[in-house]
């Protein structure tokens, strides 16, 4: 291995870590983790500017200590991430703030340190960016649910053969049959409140695992940086990473459903069922074939949620170690925001579809009276009107259609019913 000398400012040069970084340390695990310096850069120095005000409000520093390093981190607040010199040699983001801190303040910087890890910051600037993904998320899953809802009211008098193993099976109209993605929709933003409700909990004050033994107002600290509760549990509240699987969850569950309805909808465009159009913006032409108008837009929705998927159980599996442990959350940052992100640009897509549809009445309406498709209702009022059991019923009915179609028929007459009640 190296023998190199750390560059100067390497935290831990000067105590037990005599050498290094090595480059493979670097580009495999540094370079990951200053990777997220973006998502976390303004809620770190969020996190920092509360920890520096309850240091001051519980006695640990006076003001005059304080000031020099509240004038850095304000300056710092107005600082783009792009502005900043993150350097994956230093380690994660913290540490290349802390050693610009250091260069700019002198050791003033490092009152900062005081009563807590760099853990702690990072958990607080990640569960602020995760709180703005959801609420982002949480407007378009709602914005999904509202274009289906204007979409189906519009439908809601388009009859068609309702499909159950895409064979035809019950007359209905096509406004139904969206509505039920709807519901689904509102259901996911029950999901993504309940994420969010557990993502805005504070650890700040929580320390390594243990608190501090300074006295700090975790409540103060929550309120200061908009929390909605703290943590009651220290350790829990900075190594546990269920929340994160949470958020995962309902993100690629709100996906789920417009993967389904773009499986639906690709059939339904196709020119052997001929049932709707996509608007000519979502589609795309063929390099080949210059007749085709290819439905791009559904694939592109199939694909992010099976994507998705995938995200969420890599993260659940970087999460079956021990506990208080790196490995799941040394690539959760990234995952998690990319995952929300990801689901955001489809949930938009899916509304974009949506409201494009160009849905072709006459071609339902004539599917709606064909395939026997009232062939359930007629079991029924046979049932009800000469008292029978309905699987009497039933097998009339099914006797009569079997008849209909073996003599080439297409539509059951009452001469049909009649023989085959005679059987």
């Amino acid at each position: 291995m190296s023998s190199s000398r750390p560059p100067e400012g390497y935290l831990g040069a000067t105590a037990r870590i005599t050498g290094g970084p090595a480059p493979e340390l670097v580009e495999a695990g540094y370079a990951l983790e200053i990777s997220d310096a973006p998502l976390l850069h303004r809620g770190l120095t969020l996190a920092d500017l509360a920890h520096l005000a309850e240091l001051v409000e519980c006695g640990a520093l006076t003001r005059d200590e304080a000031a020099p390093v509240g004038a850095g981190l304000l300056k710092l607040l107005d600082t783009p991430a792009a502005g900043f010199p993150y350097d994956p040699v230093y380690g994660d983001a913290y540490n290349s703030r802390e050693r610009e801190l250091e260069r700019e303040l002198g050791p003033a910087a490092g009152r900062l340190h005081l009563g807590r890890t760099r853990r702690e910051a990072g958990r607080i600037a990640f569960r602020l960016a995760l709180r703005g993904r959801l609420l982002s998320l949480h407007a378009d899953v709602a914005a999904f649910a509202q274009a289906v809802a204007d979409q189906a009211a519009r439908q809601a008098g388009t009859l068609w053969a309702d499909t159950t193993y895409l064979q035809p099976a019950q007359p209905a109209t096509f406004g139904h049959y969206l509505g039920g993605f709807a519901e689904q929709a509102v259901r996911h933003l029950d999901r993504i409140e309940t994420a969010y409700t557990r993502a805005d909990v504070s650890p700040a004050g929580a320390g390594g695992a243990g608190g501090t033994r300074l006295p700090l107002d975790r409540g103060r600290l929550a309120r200061s940086l908009g929390f909605g509760a703290v943590g009651p549990h220290t350790r829990d509240a900075m190594w546990s990473a269920d929340v994160l699987a949470d958020a995962v969850l309902a993100a690629a569950q709100a996906t789920a459903t417009l993967s389904q309805l773009a499986s639906d909808l690709e059939i339904f465009a196709s020119p052997a069922f001929g049932y709707l159009t996509l608007d000519a913006s979502l589609c795309r032409a063929s390099v080949l074939m210059p007749q085709k108008r290819n439905p791009y837009a559904l694939p592109v929705l199939r694909g992010g949620a099976g994507t998705l998927v995938g995200r969420l159980t890599g993260l659940l599996a970087t999460g079956l170690t021990p506990s208080a442990r790196t490995d799941n959350w040394l690539y959760a940052y990234g995952e998690v925001a990319g995952a929300l992100d990801l689901a955001d640009r489809l949930v938009r897509l899916g509304t974009a579809v949506v409201n494009g549809l160009s849905v072709q009445a006459d071609v339902l309406a004539g599917q709606a009276a064909s395939h026997f498709t009232a062939a359930a209702d007629l079991a029924e009022e046979l049932a009800q009107r000469f008292r029978l059991d309905y699987r009497t019923a039933y097998r009339v009915v099914g006797r009569a259609v079997a008849a209909t179609l073996a003599g080439g028929g297409g539509e059951l007459t009452v001469t049909a019913v009649i023989s085959a009640a005679a059987e």
